[in-house]
């Protein structure tokens, strides 16, 4: 077995540990900052990865959108599930790597890359499919810990986040990955966060609109 497939499935493991309990593990409500840059574009088709259990995919649901995403996790996919059949809405989402997935070149309208943190060995290669998978015109849409959220998660463990470095976001990182974008806003910033039982406090996160 090789080891991307051995970090994969510890990764899953672990998830599936975290959204294996009743209540949703970073709350039913969009993240902040996806809803106020979504609420901005015409509804098309977009994909999200690492979805975990559906929170911006049904809020995207919601607002119009044809919805693709994505996790390792399976008991992610059945929290997701269940969040949108109580609110009325329906979503495609897959459970897997993204090499296993078979999305098409320019098949989204907008990509949504909320706290989607990838193992060093994924990172690039993940984010170069998810370029080549959105339209021309089409929109991403990040929010991630930054860097500098380690020592957030030092002082303060509630805030969440994860404690590899490499797997951490800097803005000259999203840059390199979306060099082919209108950028319509990159920032590191402080930010004081509310979501569910594993996103409280303040931390550090990149956020980034672009326009391919």
């Amino acid at each position: 077995m090789d080891q991307k497939k051995i970090d994969t499935e510890a990764q899953a493991s672990m998830w599936n540990g975290r959204y294996g309990r009743e209540e949703y593990a970073y709350g039913e409500a969009p993240n902040a900052y996806f809803e106020e840059q979504l609420k901005k574009l015409k509804p098309g088709k977009i994909l999200m990865p690492a979805e975990g259990e559906g929170r911006n995919a049904v809020f995207a649901a919601k607002l119009g959108w044809a919805v693709s995403a994505f996790d390792i996790s399976t008991e992610g996919q059945r929290k997701a599930a269940e969040l949108a059949r109580k609110n009325g809405v329906t979503i495609s989402y897959k459970v897997g790597g993204l090499d296993t997935l078979k999305y098409q070149e320019e098949e989204f309208d907008a990509v949504a890359l909320i706290y989607a943190h990838f193992s060093p060995g994924l990172k690039g290669e993940y984010h170069s499919a998810f370029n080549k998978y959105l339209k021309k015109g089409g929109t991403v849409i990040l929010e991630a810990f930054s860097k500098n959220h380690l020592k957030y998660n030092q002082s303060d463990p509630k805030v969440g986040g994860p404690k590899d470095l490499e797997v951490l976001y800097s803005t000259d990182e999203v840059a390199s990955y979306f060099s082919n974008f209108d950028v319509a806003e990159l920032e590191e910033k402080e930010i004081l966060l509310s979501e569910g039982l594993f996103h409280n406090g303040y931390g550090s996160v990149v956020r980034f609109t672009g326009r391919k």
